[in-house]
């Protein structure tokens, strides 16, 4: 068995051209440009490109991105001043604070907990939480998303089936496991309605829970750590991860040794990444919208 590659470049490549175009329709029926602000704290490299793309992938969908850009020892209470006149400049629709921020001394938790609801693209806000989990979003967490609406354009139904997501953070963990359990779902009824389970690194016999998955979900942060004897055979596999082991980045799956199991895997890289920054665009123009009504 050789698997299908999951297109992620190719389906956020869809949804951007989408929000596009909503974009333009809101903006000629008398709604402001949208406006994405990114707090960028500290040099980290990684997170430098990623704003960097995110910026580009604003200009290209009509959204004004902006970046505010802070020395690594800037002090906690200038950061929340920043995001207090983000929360009440009426032009901005969307804040992201970049994550992860430079060291320990940050009290990460306020510091997103400061975000306006109304502006929090990323979903991060325990309002913004706790409305996913009663089945009503505002807003829905962008990797997350991203991957429902991967298997959806992919008509990867899990309705009624076993889903292994192992990971817990509140970034993609628990919010994916959340989303793929509830009744209803952005693409459907066959995006829904999945017997999940929250699996870790501290799952006892993480192997044999993997296996019973007909779509497994990795996104615990270890480089190859689902090998192709946790998969089970037919399962589709959605690798989260994106590590960099010398020269190279892999992901949380073994991926040569997955195709060999899998019916369908995503690339790293290739995959889900590109679908994050595709629905951060997605939250900014609902955000705008939210705001103008």
């Amino acid at each position: 068995m050789t698997a299908e590659r999951l297109d992620g470049k190719r389906v956020a490549a869809e949804i951007r051209q989408e929000v596009a175009a909503d974009v333009a329709e809101f903006v000629a029926s008398g709604g402001p440009t949208p406006c994405l602000a990114a707090v960028l704290v500290g040099e980290d490299p990684a997170s430098q490109v990623y704003v960097r793309n995110k910026a580009r992938a604003c200009e290209k969908a009509g959204i004004d991105g902006r970046t505010h850009r802070l020395s690594a020892d800037v002090g906690q209470t200038e950061l929340l001043r920043l995001i207090a006149e983000l929360n009440a400049d009426p032009s901005v629709h969307g804040i992201l604070v970049q994550l992860p921020l430079p060291d320990s001394s940050y009290d990460e938790r306020a510091i997103l907990d400061a975000v306006d609801p109304l502006k929090d693209v990323d979903a991060f806000s325990p309002i913004n939480v706790g409305l996913l989990m009663q089945g009503r979003p505002r807003f829905l967490p962008c990797t997350p998303h991203g991957i429902v609406q991967l298997l959806g354009r992919y008509q990867l139904s899990v309705a009624g089936k076993r889903v292994c997501v192992v990971g817990r953070s509140d970034i993609v963990g628990k919010p994916m496991a959340m989303m793929l359990a509830q009744r209803t779902g952005t693409c459907g009824p066959e995006i829904a309605n999945a017997t999940v389970t929250l699996a870790h690194s501290r799952t006892a016999d993480l192997g044999d829970v993997c296996r019973q998955a007909d779509c497994l979900i990795a996104a615990v942060g270890r480089p190859e750590m689902i090998t192709g004897d946790m998969i089970k055979p037919g399962a589709v596999v959605i690798d989260v991860g994106i590590n960099r082991v010398g020269d190279k980045l892999v992901g949380d799956v073994a991926y040569d040794q997955a195709c060999e199991v899998a019916s369908a895997i995503t690339p790293v890289p290739g995959g889900v990444g590109p679908l994050t920054i595709a629905m951060l665009l997605h939250n900014t123009l609902i955000a705008a919208k939210l705001q103008r009504s």
